[in-house]
């Protein structure tokens, strides 16, 4: 694993019940990636290959969008290590867990 990302998906709806209905299905995909993630009140973590994650950040858009978002608007944290490992989310989070 080279490669962490943090994303908020933000859709353009302004009823709340209906962007927790999209943001649902954008993090239900993550999850269905099969990477490791984290899901926050804020922002989703998730780690893996940077290609791989860039391609998970792209069609976040587009499932935010398939599910009824006129917009969206992202926004991305990126940590990337070309030459070994990131840190992981196990060892970021298992001190207060």
């Amino acid at each position: 694993m080279n490669a962490s990302v943090a994303i908020k998906s933000v859709p353009g709806v302004i009823e709340e019940e209906e962007i927790i209905r999209i943001v649902d299905e954008v993090i239900a995909y993550i999850q269905g990636t099969g990477l490791t993630c984290f899901v926050g009140p804020s922002e989703t973590a998730i780690e893996g290959d940077y290609e791989q994650l860039m391609e998970v950040i792209k069609q976040c858009q587009y499932v935010a969008i398939k599910a009824g978002a006129p917009s969206v608007d992202a926004y991305v944290k990126i940590s990337y290590k070309p030459e070994g490992e990131t840190l992981t989310i196990e060892k970021k989070l298992s001190k207060y867990q």
